[in-house]
């Protein structure tokens, strides 16, 4: 079965709406304009409930099918990311310093464009809740929807998402069970040392070298004391310090990244940070403070639900643009946390031969827009069948 021909049929619809939404990014928690869009289509779709403000302007919609049954979860991301465009297309944000460079405008559209069929059709028992969630890129807008209950509220049995995946052909799909998108934490260290006249170095206490020395040392977390078989990035990305050539500074600042997939991996990396740290600071004799702040989880799909995902998805788009093998990367996402409390899984769907996520030249391709609205529809259909 390919793209639901219905679905197909509004496909122009589709683009319309996703085009609007690209014009208007927001940020975060702020996507109040976004959510009065997403309520104005679901009711014109006749949805049979529409759950404003979670997590503050976030909206879990409910479609009830054809008797009784458990519910299923549907999420699409609706946040925008903070630069600016560089596209010049004519629907181009409007919105300077924000652009939908991660396709959140069309995961939103796949979404409403499986709503008006599921609430046109109802080919399906239980309840279907389409839950539209700001802050997925930062703030983890899916943490506090759970928060707030979405999942026992509504008595969502298993949860699903899709991601776009620029760089392969629309229409592909690709996943893989357990572990398919990692941990994120950040940890930054505040160096004090004593500052003076930089030919005078042996009367300050230079937290210059002692910054050099933690950001050599770390490395040595990877390459030393991690077990290869287990993913690990650990990775500096900034440090700051100094004003001027003939100044010993005060300060010095390290920020940086932690990636995993596994508890006791990042427990481990975790510890040797702040050991690495308290011993580089002991040994130049300056002060450091290290903070650690534990982010999203790891995305972690489950086995059996990713592998009925797959054959729904194969329905979609035939046997050879399916990948149930896909390796897991580094990047994070806030489905974690839904996926931590209920069965479920993430898949990506092909974007086409566009720039890459979170760049300024990013669109999202609209073609892709049927392909994951059927994708949503035929996997509650298949979940949750029709009974009698």
């Amino acid at each position: 079965m390919p793209v639901v021909n219905r679905i197909a049929g509004y496909a122009d619809e589709m683009k319309t709406w996703r085009r609007h939404l690209h014009t208007m990014p927001e940020l975060m928690f702020d996507c109040h304009k976004t959510a009065a869009f997403v309520a104005e289509k679901l009711r014109a779709f006749g949805v049979d409930e529409i759950h404003e403000g979670i997590a503050e302007s976030g909206i879990v919609a409910i479609i009830n099918g054809k008797g009784a049954g458990p519910t299923i979860g549907l999420r699409a991301d609706m946040d925008a990311l903070p630069m600016s465009e560089v596209t010049g297309l004519a629907y181009a944000s409007k919105v300077d310093g924000m652009m939908h460079a991660c396709g959140h405008d069309g995961h939103t559209t796949m979404l409403l464009g499986a709503a008006q069929y599921l609430a046109e059709t109802r080919n399906f028992s239980g309840r279907v809740a389409l839950i539209f969630q700001p802050a997925e890129e930062e703030g983890g807008g899916g943490n506090v929807m759970v928060q707030e209950g979405i999942l026992d509220r509504f008595d969502v049995g298993e949860v699903y998402a899709l991601h776009n995946g620029p760089g392969v052909p629309v229409g592909q799909f690709y996943t893989c069970p357990g572990p398919i998108m990692a941990a994120v934490d950040t940890f930054e260290v505040h160096i004090t040392g004593k500052g003076g006249h930089a030919a005078y170095n042996h009367v300050c206490i230079d937290p210059v070298v002692a910054a050099a020395g933690m950001v050599q040392a770390l490395q040595t977390i990877v390459s030393r004391n991690h077990d290869t078989r287990h993913a690990l990035v650990i990775s500096v990305t900034q440090i700051h310090t100094g004003t001027v050539n003939n100044v010993t500074p005060e300060t010095a600042y390290i920020n940086g990244t932690i990636r995993t997939f596994n508890t006791d991996v990042q427990a481990m990396a975790h510890r040797r940070i702040g050991e690495i740290v308290a011993g580089q600071a002991a040994s130049f004799g300056v002060q450091a403070k290290l903070e650690i702040d534990v982010g999203y989880p790891a995305t972690i799909n489950d086995a059996d639900k990713t592998a009925f995902a797959v054959e729904v998805a194969r329905e979609i788009a035939g046997d050879a643009n399916v990948a149930d093998d896909y390796v897991p990367e580094m990047g994070a996402e806030d489905f974690s946390y839904l996926l931590n409390k209920r069965p479920g899984a993430y898949l990506w769907v092909g974007n086409g031969d566009s720039a890459g996520l979170h760049h300024p030249a990013y669109d999202f391709d609209d073609e892709t827009a049927a392909y994951g609205a059927s994708f949503f529809a035929r996997l509650v259909e298949r979940a949750q069948p029709v009974k009698g």
